[in-house]
């Protein structure tokens, strides 16, 4: 009876010390942040966000410090929250955002949740969902999957999902995240196919923090990438060199870990999963490959041009 909604809080915030509790449903998750320095000591230097949504719209919320252990890997996309004694700041205004699978929701940009074991200690209650009623008003969780048939006419940095059969998995890989530092990104190149080209997805998986996943993705695996983001060489020739890379919000999931995933609802996920059905184990097992060195995009023929 006492809560509140995003939209009441984002009007009130200044004029409140204590607020009320909030029920919400994450829409999109972060991949978790170590901010750790050494010469700062922090017992848990971690912080992750989150996009959480009522009926009046979506806001941040961000998980700090000792709570990303105990709390991240239990808030999964689709969770319902309920939030008590959290904190209300200014939003970061350099954070990514993901792009909304409904459109037509209002986001507020303007302040975000804040949850911290202190000042004041946040209570967080995961609510069962087959304990969530209609009458609540919480936003369903909604994708933008696309076929590899429609991947060709998209837009550089267009954001979406894809599901796909895995045929080609390359090995970890690591790059500098900046020239002479000392962290590295690790990824790995793969390929799925969905039956609605010829040609396969080409993704550029960077490790999330999933690493369950990442490290068992293999060929014959239903791969579903969320949040992903075109890319493509403008220069050279545009059709060539389009693949998909992840981003910060980016989920990966394989076969055992789709169960009771929202995905599971959407027609294109049904589609692809007819379309399984129609294929022979072992035609698709001679196309597989795994491992190996991966040159992509593909350097130029000559030297001159390199």
């Amino acid at each position: 009876s006492k809560l509140t909604s995003l939209g009441q809080l984002e009007m009130t915030w200044r004029s409140r010390v204590h607020y009320h509790p909030l029920l919400v449903r994450v829409l999109h998750k972060s991949r978790l942040r170590y901010y750790g320095k050494p010469e700062k000591k922090m017992d848990m230097p971690y912080q992750a966000y989150f996009e959480v949504a009522d009926g009046s719209g979506m806001m941040s919320m961000v998980l700090w410090n000792s709570l990303c252990p105990e709390w991240y890997n239990s808030m999964k996309v689709g969770t319902v929250l309920l939030l008590e004694q959290y904190a209300v700041k200014t939003s970061y205004p350099f954070k990514t955002k993901p792009t909304p699978g409904d459109s037509q929701m209002k986001r507020f940009a303007t302040i975000e949740i804040s949850l911290n074991v202190r000042d004041p200690p946040t209570k967080i209650t995961i609510i069962p969902e087959e304990i969530v009623k209609p009458e609540w008003g919480l936003p369903e969780v909604k994708y933008r999957f696309i076929t590899r048939s429609e991947l060709d006419g998209l837009p550089n940095n267009h954001s979406c999902d894809v599901i796909g059969l895995v045929t080609f998995v390359g090995r970890a890989e690591r790059a500098r995240k900046k020239e002479h530092g000392e962290d590295f990104w690790l990824y790995r190149w793969a390929h799925a196919v969905d039956g609605t080209s010829d040609q396969p997805f080409i993704l550029e998986l960077f490790a999330t923090s999933q690493p369950e996943v990442f490290e068992h993705i293999h060929p014959m695996t239903y791969l579903v990438c969320t949040q992903m983001r075109v890319v493509r060489d403008l220069t050279e020739n545009p059709s060539s060199t389009i693949y998909l890379t992840t981003s910060n919000e980016s989920q990966v999931f394989i076969t055992g870990w789709h169960r009771g995933q929202p995905y599971t609802k959407d027609t294109k996920v049904r589609n692809f999963i007819q379309w399984t059905k129609t294929q022979n184990e072992d035609d698709q097992m001679e196309k597989a490959v795994i491992g190996g060195y991966y040159p992509f995009p593909r350097p130029p023929n000559n030297f001159l041009k390199y």
